[in-house]
């Protein structure tokens, strides 16, 4: 990775930090929807020795691989596409039929849990599924030795969950009963 690539990846973390965690640390403000000003942003950021502009934002936001990040039809806003955390933010999704199943990146460690308790959104709002497991298995491998675990997604929305597909092909559903997922044995890594 070179010197501008690592640069666009560090901001790529910091606005994930600031716009799904916690925007409070720099004085910014989220709506219900996530969305911020990307002037407030830049401010802001500023302030507390971050230095951010507009193109470089928008070099991120349209070069981000898992395209976690959109801006406003008007290019005055950003927002973190998933994945928060924060109580300000209540997004509303589109609620979407799954396919037949998912699959959800974890690391070994955690298997033991997962088939007692179930998956749980944490201090997210859901728990993110992939449709893939190539997917799921980077996902996993970010936490350590990595697992991937297949949910069974149309049989739980047969019965009354509820799911989602944020903008970026993320599945998100509240949480998944142990019932409903089964552990890959077989991955190539």
């Amino acid at each position: 990775m070179n010197t501008d690539d690592k640069r666009l990846d560090e901001i790529s973390k910091y606005l994930s930090y600031v716009l799904r965690h916690e925007p409070q640390t720099i004085g910014l403000q989220l709506d219900a929807e996530g969305w911020a000003s990307i002037d407030s942003l830049i401010t802001s950021a500023a302030k507390y020795g971050r230095s951010l502009d507009r193109t470089t934002i928008q070099t991120v936001v349209a070069n981000n691989d898992k395209k976690r990040f959109s801006i406003s039809d008007d290019g005055k806003r950003i927002r973190a596409i998933q994945g928060h955390s924060t109580p300000a933010v209540q997004r509303k999704y589109s609620e979407k039929e799954p396919p037949e199943v998912l699959y959800h990146g974890t690391a070994t460690r955690f298997l033991k849990s997962i088939h007692e308790l179930g998956l749980k959104a944490g201090a997210r709002h859901h728990v993110h599924l992939s449709q893939d497991i190539p997917t799921a298995l980077a996902v996993g491998q970010r936490y350590g030795k990595p697992a991937v675990l297949e949910i069974q997604a149309m049989r739980m929305h047969r019965q009354g969950f509820k799911f989602f597909l944020a903008e970026n092909g993320v599945w998100l559903t509240q949480g998944v009963p142990a019932e409903f997922l089964n552990t890959l044995d077989k991955l190539s890594s």
